[in-house]
This record gives structure tokens, sequence and C-alpha cells, in this order.
């Protein structure tokens, strides 16, 4: 299917024992290049709303795989936005071969993130709280660290403000850039992930939950990363990971790290939160990476986590 037409698809993708947050919306807006790009929004259940809550996903993921984590922040009083990353979900993607999980730069997810909060301006009520998850994590503290966007407290689950890459790797990320490969594999499909052997949750339907959704709509699956995507992560990470950008982020941050993290250097986890002037970090035993789709015990200690966030903050 193509991208002009994927921009006119209407509604959400549905599957059984997934209801999307209540009176939610899809709004396409226009990214970078003019990239058409999809949004969900929704409002707070209350008359006067605590604020907007900011869904940041990470990597292959998308706005439907999300719709717990909305109905439970519309539950504590806010509003919701939730971006499909250009490159992923049904937003339009960057290159013709649709599996290959790519970006040019970071900026260009940046740039959606603010230009998608700009196209709502005035359907979203303040104050903004980011909620952001691994990759989306890196896309979130850039924007904030940059002054693209604006909000009063941030909260993150895994984030991904360091990779397991070593120094032979990033030479070879960097040849492939060189060399005009930027576009291609930097690893090849392998075979459907199983549940048993995953490294992103111990929550078996949680885990069914992006399948059922690619099974309903195809479009929506992105395969493994490009040598492009490599070299755009580690370029956004060295630029935002630097202690005095750092420091000029001067709202409460709430930082929720994996005890049984595989995907990114929790490591970095404490570099960063070192440098943020009023960040808690925490990390859940028994949790994976995806936090949000953990067992209910591992995301109880993340809602903890977040409300007494939104009490330092007074929100």
């Amino acid at each position: 299917m193509a991208d002009s037409d994927l921009s006119e698809r209407q509604g959400f993708v549905r599957v059984d024992n997934n209801p999307e947050p209540d009176n939610a919306d899809i709004i396409w807006f226009e990214g970078i290049a003019g990239r058409r790009l999809r949004a969900c929004i929704a409002p707070s259940f209350r008359p006067t709303p605590r604020g907007t809550a900011i869904i940041c996903p990470g990597r292959t993921e998308f706005i439907e795989k999300y719709f717990e984590t909305a109905r439970e922040l519309q539950q504590r009083g806010f509003a919701i936005v939730i971006l499909d990353w250009p490159g992923q979900g049904l937003s339009e993607r960057l290159l013709d071969d649709r599996s290959k999980g790519h970006i040019d730069r970071f900026e260009t997810f940046m740039g959606a993130l603010r230009n998608g909060l700009d196209a709502l301006e005035g359907r979203l009520p303040r104050p903004y709280v980011s909620v952001a998850h691994s990759m989306g994590g890196a896309i979130a503290l850039a924007a904030i660290a940059q002054k693209l966007v604006r909000v009063e407290a941030a909260a993150f689950t895994a984030p991904m403000w360091g990779l397991p890459v070593n120094l032979a790797v990033r030479y070879v990320i960097w040849a492939m850039r060189a060399m005009g490969r930027s576009n291609d594999f930097a690893r090849q499909p392998g075979p459907p992930e199983k549940f048993d052997g995953n490294i992103v949750t111990h929550d078996e339907i949680r885990w069914q939950l992006q399948r059922n959704l690619i099974d309903a709509a195809p479009e929506l699956e992105l395969g493994p990363v490009t040598w492009g995507w490599l070299g755009a992560s580690l370029d956004i990470l060295n630029t935002t990971t630097k202690p005095g950008l750092l420091r000029g982020i001067d709202i409460p941050v709430f930082v929720a790290s994996a005890s049984e993290e595989k995907l990114v250097d929790n490591k970095a986890h404490a570099r960063v939160a070192k440098h943020l002037p009023h960040c808690t970090h925490v990390t859940i035993d028994g949790a994976r990476h995806e936090i949000l789709m953990e067992t209910d015990a591992v995301r109880q200690q993340f809602w903890a986590g977040f409300d007494a966030l939104m009490r330092t903050a007074d929100i």
C-alpha cells in the first residue's frame, strides 16, 4: 500500500481488548519535507484538565500500542497526544522499502514533535508533560534540551540515551555512511520473534498486542534498522548527553531503567541523570525493556514514580 493511500486511512487499527482512549481522534499534520504524519489526541476526563501528556513511543512502535497507557493518563486527569514518528506506524515512511527502520537525522523526529504540537495549539491544555520510551526518550530529551518544545515535567522509561556499540562497530557505521550505504539494513530481517526468549517484557498478553495489531494492519510493521538510523542515533546522543546542555533542563524528571535491559545502555541513564538538576532515577527490578508493556507489578512501580513526579512538579 502506498503512503499516499495510508495518509487517507481514517480511524484506528482495532483489535480485541485494546480500546482506544475515550473520545480519541486521529489527526494528520505535516512534517519536515511535507511528509504526512499521524497523531492521536484525546481529552481529559476532568472538566478542568491537569494538562496534556505527550506520549513519545519507541522504535517500531505506533499509536495503538499505547492505548492502555493513554487511558491511564486520562484517568489521572490528562489530555493525550500520541505520535506516529516519521517512518513508523502509519506516518509516511522515508524509504520506498517500508520495512526498513530508517531516519536521516533525529532532527526529523524532533521537527515532527514540534510541528505536531504546533498544529494542535489550542486543543491541548497546558501544562505539557512528556512520557517517552526508548528511542522516544532520545527524541524527547533532545527536543527539551534544545528548547524545541516546552514541558513542565518529563518521565522516561528505558530511554535510548546510549547504545551498546563499541568503537569497532562505530567505525563500521561511519564507513557505511561514507560509502553511501545509509539506506541499507544494518542487519537483515530474521524469523518472527516468539514470546519465549523475547527480551522486552515478561507479560505475554501485552507482548502479543503488537503482533495482533500488525496482523490487523500489516503496514504498521517495521523491520531492523539501517546504517543511517544507527549513525543518526549516535549523532544525536553525542550532542544531547553533554553535561552543559543537560544542566539547562530545569524541570522535574523521572527516569525508570529496567533491571533486565538488553537493548539500551543502562549506564547512560546514570550518566545523564546525574547532570539533570531535578532528576529521580530508579531501576525497576524484574523489568525488561518495555516497562509500560510489562506485568502489572512492574507497571505499578512506574506509575508510582510518575505520580511522585507530578507532585514534585505541582501538576
